[in-house]
């Protein structure tokens, strides 16, 4: 068993180096301003690459950016910059950089929809996790997928968010998690994909997704089924549920793209669709790894019900940002600007997940989606790709792969009248990108199986 990284890896700003800064710049507000406000990002991640199972690229990177804010009356400006680790120093860089924010605030247009918290908060969360050293990961790689024509890419370690400002808000959050998604590779365009993802590295658990993609390899040596366009039914991996949610996200339930009629959740917020009474799908910040608060300092709550048993919620069942909020006199809470989802969780069903082949019967297990877009948005219908190793299954058997396959279907119809059960676990995936820095955003889903998943070519 490998020890777990430091809890505070060098160079990474604490909590106390944080509010120290916040104390510095935001304890006072200067005349003619009516407030301050500093946000925080922060990380400290390891990024290592590999191929045929050995270590290619191992990169550590800690760093941290703050935005300073600056508002007067409907006017609001901000800017942003890299922290040293020398809080003398940043602090000096900070209230430099709010001077220049308030001598240019006059020349900033007055916004008619700026909307800020109107009293102080304060929130705290410190989520540990038990996260690998690199060293750990490099190891435990080689050996468990020695043979193996295996590319990986691990992301993992802490990373922080807080804000403050001068009404006296204060937040804090740190999340520890790790994303590694690798490939074992066959030949041509044939691999088998697989993912990990957490807050708590199990070796036991690697151990098994790694033999898991040993043993599927064969298969993919024998000729492909061959598939006419039609309906099938399905077993959807929880790889495979992510693409789908992470799409409907996609303007799906942000509270302006429904009162302007662009969501292709429209029909069912009107009740002119529903889905099945077993499809409980929210924006969970409580078991999530997003933040439970905003960079503007708006808290959130820890649960924002999307779709309860089926149907839009007669009352919410959006993701309201300020500034929609205040255009059509809701409360906001807690999305951000584009109101896309940052911690969707859909809850588990009653399927037992190590039986989920075995109920399928003879059908498809489909491994990955990708591609994914909108056929027709205002009947959300979805089209993509299939990918990677997805099979036929006879008997609860994978018994050939399947031919990249392209998919169409009502996501109403798939999760309404198609929908058999959910799996009985739910797993969280991080989202994975790490451009400027790893985002602190997820998905928890089970798989899914589904009568007349549709393919059309």
């Amino acid at each position: 068993m490998h020890a777990a990284p430091a809890a505070n890896p060098a160079g990474l700003i604490d909590e106390a180096g944080f509010q120290a800064l916040a104390e510095g710049l935001c304890g006072s507000t200067p005349a003619g301003c009516d407030r301050i406000g500093l946000s925080l990002e922060a990380e400290a991640s390891d990024f290592l690459r590999f191929n045929r199972a050995a270590l290619r690229q191992a990169t550590a990177v800690v760093q941290a950016e703050a935005t300073v804010s600056v508002v007067r009356g409907q006017r609001r400006a901000q800017a942003s910059t890299t922290l040293s680790g020398d809080l003398d120093r940043d602090l000096a860089l900070l209230r430099a950089e709010r001077d220049a924010l308030l001598a240019d605030l006059d020349h900033v247009p007055e916004d008619p929809w700026l909307a800020l918290p109107e009293q102080a908060a304060q929130s705290r969360r410190d989520d540990r996790g038990a996260l690998p050293t690199a060293e750990a990961v490099i190891e435990q790689t080689t050996r468990h997928a020695q043979g193996l024509d295996f590319v990986g890419f691990y992301a993992g370690g802490p990373v922080l968010r807080a804000q403050a400002d001068s009404l006296g808000s204060r937040h804090w959050h740190r999340s520890e998690s790790f994303l590694y998604s690798w490939c074992g590779y066959h030949h041509g365009d044939k691999a088998v994909k697989q993912e990990l993802a957490g807050t708590r590295w199990q070796e036991a658990d690697f151990a098994a997704r790694v033999q898991q993609t040993r043993e599927r390899l064969p298969l993919l040596a024998r000729a492909p089924r061959p598939l006419q366009p039609g309906r099938y039914r399905a077993l959807l991996s929880p790889a495979a549920m992510v693409e789908i949610l992470g799409t409907l996200g996609w303007m799906g339930f942000g509270l302006k793209a429904r009162r302007t009629g662009v969501s292709p959740l429209c029909r069912l917020a009107a009740g002119e669709q529903t889905l099945d009474a077993r499809f409980h799908l929210s924006e969970d910040f409580a078991t999530g790894i997003a933040p439970g608060f905003t960079a503007e300092g708006f808290a959130r709550p820890a649960q924002v019900p999307l779709i309860v048993a089926g149907r839009v919620p007669a009352e919410g069942g959006t993701l309201n940002a300020p500034r929609s909020a205040r255009e059509y006199g809701l409360p906001p809470n807690g999305a951000r600007a584009e109101e896309f989802p940052e911690a969707l969780h859909l809850a588990p069903g009653r399927l037992p997940e190590a039986e989920a082949l075995q109920a399928l019967g003879t059908g498809l297990y489909i491994s990955n989606l990708w591609y994914l877009n909108y056929s027709d948005r205002q009947a959300c219908r979805l089209t993509g790709m299939t990918r990677f190793a997805s099979f036929w299954v006879e008997d609860g058997r994978l018994v050939a792969p399947l031919p990249v396959m392209r998919f169409d279907d009502e996501v109403p119809r798939l999760f309404g009248e198609g929908l058999i059960d959910l799996t009985d676990r739910a797993e969280l995936v991080p989202h994975n990108d790490t451009y400027g820095g790893r985002m602190l955003a997820s998905i928890t889903t089970p798989g899914a199986l589904v009568e007349g998943f549709r393919l059309t070519l």
